[in-house]
């Protein structure tokens, strides 16, 4: 899958090093690096950026490797996106939960 000049591919879940092959057929392993997420109180976008928010839109969460730089999209399933999916749950005094957890 490429678009443009950027080659797209879909993030496992739980994935967090790049599985992409080189020419000689080995792996990449370059760590995989949250590259573009929506944030409300951002001014700025390079031009790399820009051009990924016209062609996904802003709510798009992107990560790059940062060996190869192929970009990746999360799968729906995916959970393990650290600070973007998360589950509000009250806390007690000693930092414990409450109520059991509603992910599996």
């Amino acid at each position: 899958m490429s678009t443009g000049t950027w080659k797209f591919k879909d993030k496992k879940p739980g994935q967090r090093a790049c599985d992409e092959k080189d020419a000689k057929g080995e792996f990449c392993l370059g760590h995989l690096k949250r590259w573009y997420y929506y944030q409300p109180l951002r001014i700025a976008y390079s031009e790399e950026e820009a051009a990924v928010l016209k062609e996904f839109g802003k709510n798009a969460e992107i990560y790059r490797c940062e060996r190869c730089h192929t970009l990746y999209r999360p799968v729906a399933a995916d959970h393990s996106t650290a600070g973007q999916k998360f589950q509000v749950r009250p806390v007690n005094l000693w930092g414990d939960f409450f109520g059991k957890s509603s992910a599996k």
